[in-house]
């Protein structure tokens, strides 16, 4: 399937893209190779194939959710732009 310029641009523009018209060409080029690919997988018989969501099985570890203080506050109070030694000043937002 070729992909056109003119479709390269129309899809920048439902993309809110800015693109070049040097650029349009290549990437005219890279989205034909998508699709192209995309077909001869589509060739690809996987009636036979159970489907699956990640091809390494694996169980997600869990941890008690427990509350800590890893920082005292004078170190956190340093990373601040800008503090009163208390509280984090920032600017007026109307």
């Amino acid at each position: 399937m070729r992909i056109s310029k003119e479709e390269v641009a129309k899809i920048a523009h439902l993309a809110r893209l800015e693109i070049g018209e040097a650029d349009l060409g290549r990437f005219a080029g890279q989205l034909t190779d998508i699709l192209d690919y995309m077909d001869i997988l589509n060739e690809v018989d996987t009636s036979q194939t159970e489907p699956l969501y990640s091809p390494v099985e694996h169980e997600t570890p869990y941890r008690e959710d427990e509350a800590r203080s890893e920082c005292s506050k004078e170190e956190v109070m340093r990373n601040a732009p800008r503090s009163d030694g208390e509280y984090f000043l920032v600017p007026k937002v109307v």
